[in-house]
């Protein structure tokens, strides 16, 4: 047993040590974007850690079986097995490896499933590169393979000597599969493996030296759909005559909305904080005491529509100004969300510090990843926050998040301007909050963001801050109860856009029909600053937004909003599931003609 135990010991160590030789290699060998000290080469080798264990654990699961069947099989012929998968581990580490450190300086992102798109026409991908080249990537493969194969054999012979057949040794060696799958998952929280875990810097170069390649190949390659095959509903000619001027050029704005052109700029993106709970917006009064009184203050724009049905859309969306996709989450799609223009990096390059918030597990569905990579300089999520905080289901509640950011703004440097996003999480479900005010648990979670909101405004507005600050609320997505009939209606989609603080010129309520995405292209536009690289947000001020619209889609279908009225439709039964106040054919075919116009924009990313 002891002999078997330290192969696996010596198994172990010799993956983790080739995962950690791949880094190092890495920082050697390719060229980054600044220099890289003995600093920055152990945070990629910590941070990477957890995508290594994770490769790891996939890579233990044969060699356990096979472990197990030897305590059961009399002349077992484990040896005989295990040579060949040593071979195999080999060949994949060695390939990925060389072909990630050769490719890298040419593509400026970690290998994933984008290199296969390349193999229906070897000749056009090779055409580039000489017959040297290639020889000498053959030759570092074969090397890498060659060392790492006999590293991971030394002494297999005197590892699995004879032993006595019996169920409890081989239960027990089955019994290390369950820690092996918490290695495969990432752990036990509700974010499972993903790339953006590893993301910790704003130097993406370090972010991305600091992805395992395997990790980041295999998990890319159930992500390599043709988007562009989806939804072609008409020909080139018939798709640009119906999308002409829905989505109007750069233009500057007919109404000046702030008293400054680069105030401090806060985000809050409120969870599932739809209308219906907003009475300023026709829903529950009852709720929303703080924000219908804040939105006297401010400027509410009343006709915003959401995007999507899932925070990690409405995420990006906010942030990026993109549309949204009936099956597919964007922000999961690392090779997608690095073409994107983000907020955050736009304000950058004015001179702006710019960190994100969240109470939560900024890694779930690879926001941390997308964030540090849109121009976020820092991340600060639950594993950050003090552990003596309180948690509840979903983090740390937003009450106390509230005061951290209040306390962080207090900090905050005056020598340059500022943007910080904060996403909130308490009025998600299982709405468990600290705070008691409606007898209904959905509407009290509700109420509780409602009154920690308020109270941080109140707050804020007794601060020297606030003179030059533009603080921005809107929400993710609606909320709808799950067993509700119009879970995908529009009324569900409409959600609050409010921007306070003492930048705002003076209150008032614009109810330009208007998408969550529009807010990008709206507030950079205000800023006297060009908004081309968005080019799905639209700036709802200028002269030239003359065909409002607003659209979503949820999960295989769709909603077209414009002055007529609201369609919506189910993409999987084709049915119209909302048609009013009359039935308007033009709407179907415009929201058909921007499903696919969206997909096909994503697959030319």
């Amino acid at each position: 047993m002891k002999p078997r135990l330290l192969y696996l010991l010596r198994l172990i160590l010799v993956l983790l040590l080739s995962f950690l030789l791949q880094k190092l290699l890495f920082l050697l060998l390719t060229p980054g974007d600044g220099g890289v000290g003995l600093g920055d080469a152990l945070a990629v080798l910590y941070h990477g850690l957890s995508l290594d264990l994770s490769v790891l654990g996939y890579l233990l699961v044969v060699p356990l079986i096979l472990l197990a069947l030897s305590f059961l099989v009399k002349h077992f012929p484990a040896r005989r097995i295990l040579y060949p998968y040593h071979l195999l581990v080999a060949l994949l580490s060695g390939i990925v490896t060389i072909v990630d450190l050769r490719l890298y300086p040419f593509w400026g992102f970690k290998l994933d499933a984008s290199v296969f798109l390349y193999l229906d026409s070897p000749g056009e991908a090779f055409a580039s590169v000489s017959l040297g080249f290639i020889l000498a990537n053959v030759f570092l493969i074969a090397l890498w393979s060659a060392l790492l194969f006999f590293a991971l054999g030394w002494r297999l012979e005197q590892s699995w000597p004879s032993v006595k057949r019996g169920w409890i040794p081989a239960l027990g060696t089955l019994v290390l599969l369950a820690p092996t799958f918490l290695l495969i998952r990432g752990g036990v929280s509700q974010a499972t493996a993903n790339v953006g875990q590893v993301y910790f810097s704003d130097r993406q170069y370090l972010n991305h030296a600091a992805v395992n390649p395997i990790f980041s190949l295999f998990s890319s390659l159930g992500k390599t759909e043709d988007f562009g095959s989806e939804y072609n509903f008409y020909s080139d000619t018939e798709l640009a005559q119906l999308t002409a001027d829905l989505f109007p050029t750069e233009a500057p704005s007919l109404d000046t909305l702030l008293t400054t052109r680069r105030p401090n700029i806060l985000v809050i993106i409120m969870e599932s904080f739809g209308a219906r709970y907003i009475g300023a917006l026709g829903g529950m009064a009852e709720v929303s005491p703080h924000f219908d009184r804040l939105a006297k203050e401010g400027i509410l724009f009343s006709s915003c529509y959401a995007n999507s049905f899932r925070t990690d859309r409405g995420v990006l969306s906010t942030l990026s100004g993109y549309p949204s996709f009936p099956t597919h989450s964007v922000m999961k799609l690392p090779a997608k969300i690095r073409s994107l223009s983000a907020l955050s990096g736009e304000l950058r390059k004015q001179g702006y510090s710019t960190d994100f918030l969240y109470g939560g597990d900024a890694n779930f569905t690879n926001m941390k990843g997308y964030l540090l990579g849109s121009g976020y300089q820092r991340v600060t999520d639950e594993k950050d926050l003090d552990k003596r905080l309180p948690r509840t289901n979903w983090g740390v509640p937003d009450g106390v998040t509230f005061d951290y950011l209040y306390r962080e703004i207090l900090r905050q440097p005056t020598d340059r301007p500022w943007h910080k996003g904060f996403l909130t999480l308490s009025s998600h479900e299982p709405f468990d909050v600290p705070y008691k005010r409606l007898a209904s648990p959905i509407p009290n979670a509700f109420a509780y963001l409602d009154e920690s909101l308020g109270t941080f405004i109140e707050r804020l507005k007794k601060t020297p801050q606030w003179k030059d600050l533009l603080i921005i609320c809107l929400a993710d997505h609606g909320f709808s109860d799950r067993d509700s009939d119009d879970r995908n209606g529009t009324a569900v989609h409409h959600i609050p856009l409010l921007w306070l603080g003492g930048a705002v010129r003076s209150p008032r309520v614009i109810p330009k029909l208007m998408n969550q995405s529009d807010l990008v292209a709206t507030l950079l536009a205000q800023l006297g600053l060009p908004y081309e690289d968005f080019p799905f947000s639209r700036n709802v001020l200028a002269p030239n937004y003359t065909k409002p619209f607003a659209y979503y889609t949820f999960n295989d279908g769709f909603g077209f909003i414009d002055p007529t009225g609201s369609t919506v439709v189910d993409n999987v039964s084709g049915r119209v599931l909302e048609d009013a106040p009359t039935p308007s054919p033009l709407r179907q075919r415009l929201g058909r003609a921007l499903l696919q116009m969206t997909h096909d924009d994503l697959a030319r990313r």
